[in-house]
């Protein structure tokens, strides 16, 4: 597969360099002391829900810098907010400052709180998608654009109430978004110039998930989970080999798709979930078992990760982080205590964490919504907490409870995440 591997210290994209959530660097730490992990910097940054990302020794992070408009968050509203979408370049070893695009944006979104999808690093460029659409691609080094496109404009695309919210994928010189629009629900950008190459699909509304590509059948599969279905598409030229029905409530597909031995599971709002078995021969697939209220779970927020033949994943109904079963879903244990910081909101719903694998290491990295960071080794039998630190306030809402939802990154043995006032970075490497 022609994905960009950087070094084993870049996270140049949403979840790693693979998008699974696999840390491989060496030299981390196996503890979380009481005293905690050294803090390296600590910058202001405006207001998002988008991740940071690193490349070849620069963090890039977008934000929203508001100057008109209040914070009022309502799932079935949406508020306008003035001021500027930015993507900020910083050196990872300091924190400062290297260039910044920014461009006035004005906001009409439910949850306004600034851009939702992470960029993407690729061959010395880097991809920004804003909440709104606006897709810029800019020069990696010194921040000078490149070539943009407008969703709304270029495809018909409808403005998503929650934003635009899937992160750009790049293989082989090719950009992959969600953009919308009739016929246009996928679109396959040229990454060096943004000519359209292809585009597929149609669909009421995109959804959030991101484009995901697989190895199946002998062939690459372009995933594509929305609102109607997940389907599988031929990443040359769109055209389709595979559908299956799979539909979240509410338009939310969100989670991407996880592989797991020629296992694809998903799952979203509305405790809908599955299992699909993908043929090893050719481009096909089945569903090997769907999930029920009580087995699987139901992620949103966050995507789950498969270790060893067990789904962990952070469900978005009961607040739960669980384990289950690949097999069946069956449910081994769940637990509150990654999740919530204050048991007071342990009865709260969309409870959510966070996960990163370090592989060496056989542990896991979390960062729940609190805005702590916990280390843990988690296994068929048990979730067994080795540290936590306190390291971000959280700065937005929802549902009446103060979060922060945005991804971290784990690069040159630290780890980076952001609320809505900050970005830190702390040291990981052994001591």
């Amino acid at each position: 597969m022609g994905v960009l591997l950087c070094s084993g210290e870049d996270w140049p994209r949403w979840m790693g360099v693979n998008s699974d959530g696999v840390w491989k660097e060496s030299g981390i730490r196996r503890d979380l002391p009481k005293g905690g992990a050294p803090v390296m910097w600590r910058v202001p940054v405006g207001w998002g829900y988008s991740g940071p990302a690193v490349a070849s020794g620069f963090v890039y992070l977008s934000d929203y810098q508001r100057t008109k408009g209040n914070l009022s968050n309502h799932p079935g509203q949406s508020v306008r907010w003035e001021g500027r979408e930015r993507l900020l370049c910083l050196d990872i070893e300091t924190g400062q400052e290297q260039w910044k695009y920014e461009v006035e944006r004005a906001y009409d979104l439910s949850y306004p709180g600034g851009p939702r999808a992470t960029p993407t690093i690729a061959n010395g460029l880097v991809y920004f998608l804003g909440a709104m659409g606006d897709l810029v691609c800019l020069d990696a080094q010194t921040g000078k654009k490149k070539w943009e496109r407008d969703f709304k404009k270029d495809f018909g695309a409808p403005q998503l109430i929650w934003g635009f919210s899937s992160h750009p994928l790049v293989v082989d010189g090719v950009v992959y978004c969600l953009a919308g629009g009739e016929g246009s629900l996928v679109v396959a950008l040229d990454a060096s110039t943004g000519q359209l190459k292809w585009k597929a699909l149609s669909s009421a509304t995109q959804g959030y998930c991101p484009p995901t590509m697989v190895k199946a059948g002998g062939v690459e599969q372009l995933l594509i989970w929305h609102p109607s279905g997940l389907d599988a598409l031929n990443p040359k030229d769109g055209l389709c080999y595979w559908s299956l029905p799979l539909k979240p409530n509410y338009g939310m597909s969100v989670m991407a798709p996880q592989l797991y031995e020629g296992k694809l599971f998903a799952s979203g709002m509305g405790r809908v979930g599955a299992m699909i078995k993908l043929d090893d021969l050719k481009p096909e697939a089945k569903f090997l078992w769907k999930g029920k209220p009580k087995s699987a779970m139901y992620c949103c927020n966050s995507t789950p990760l498969i270790v060893d033949g067990v789904i962990y994943g952070s469900d978005i109904d009961s607040s739960y982080l669980i384990a289950a079963s690949v097999d069946d879903g069956t449910r081994y244990w769940q637990t509150h205590d990654p999740v919530f910081s204050d048991s007071k909101d342990q009865g709260s719903r969309y409870g959510t964490v966070y996960l990163a694998y370090h592989e060496a290491n056989q542990q896991f990295w979390m960062v729940n919504d609190s805005g702590d960071l916990i280390l843990a080794e988690l296994s068929k039998e048990k979730y067994q907490e080795l540290g936590r630190q306190h390291l971000l306030e959280p700065t937005n809402e929802a549902f009446g409870r103060s979060v922060v939802w945005s991804t971290p990154a784990y690069a040159q043995r630290s780890v980076l995440m952001r609320n809505d006032k900050e970005l830190v970075r702390v040291d990981l490497s052994e001591p």
